[in-house]
């Protein structure tokens, strides 16, 4: 064996070890490379259904607005029927109790100048019917 032939077998035999050392760490990275792919499968398994779910209350929280804006609608509905009731209620009812109010007051003022009239007839006084009472007529 010559010396070229010695240096090619040292060369070979270095390649090997280099090449064994080379084995342990590929290895290693290729079980990596698994659990990545695994972690990546599982996320996407698990990713799917909480998307539909969430997909799934958001259709329910829609529906659940819809919910309360028929709700306030009918609510604004009834405000504004009960604001129109009661403007009904205050121009059936209320000018003509103030008519009526404005009557009674009438005749009661004109009944007492009439009695304050007589009374001081009686005394012997003039009947001036708006002389006493400031002016009321």
């Amino acid at each position: 064996m010559d010396v070229g032939q010695i240096a090619g077998l040292i060369a070979a035999i270095a390649f090997v070890v280099l090449a064994g050392f080379m084995i342990y760490p590929l290895i290693r990275l290729g079980k990596l490379f698994d659990q990545i792919a695994e972690t990546v499968k599982q996320t996407g398994d698990h990713a799917l259904p909480a998307l539909d779910e969430s997909v799934t209350t958001v259709r329910q929280v829609n529906k659940s607005l819809d919910d309360v804006n028929k709700i306030s609608a009918a609510a604004s509905t009834t405000a504004n029927n009960v604001g129109a009731l009661t403007d009904l209620y205050g121009s059936f009812l209320g000018k003509p109790v103030i008519k009526a109010q404005a009557a009674i007051y009438a005749a009661r003022t004109t009944v007492k100048s009439f009695l304050d009239g007589r009374a001081k007839a009686t005394r012997g006084e003039t009947a001036d019917a708006g002389s006493d009472d400031g002016g009321e007529a």
